[in-house]
């Protein structure tokens, strides 16, 4: 299994293969999540205290808040599988 890594702002990486969802931190839910995994300590705070504009979920019940905007994110992690894949098919695998 390939560790694929995913870069979520001011040189913070995530591990692409434990994401869940990326949300945008706008609603009431998505705010009643930060604050139970504030509170649990599963919160991982990488805005750098910028505004925050994504949330990633991950399978690990970890929260992760980004400065970095949700398609942004997406856009990265799609075209991280896209690299991966090119890269499988030129090697043989």
């Amino acid at each position: 299994m390939d560790i694929k890594l995913i870069n979520i702002g001011f040189g913070n990486i995530v591990s692409a293969n434990r994401i869940i969802a990326i949300v945008s931190p706008e609603s009431a839910p998505i705010k009643r999540v930060i604050q139970e995994a504030r509170d649990k300590g599963t919160l991982v705070d990488a805005t750098y205290g910028r505004r925050t504009r994504a949330v990633i979920i991950t399978d690990s019940d970890h929260v992760v808040l980004s400065a970095v905007q949700p398609e942004t994110v997406a856009n990265r992690l799609s075209s991280k599988d896209e690299i991966s894949t090119n890269q499988n098919e030129e090697s043989g695998d």
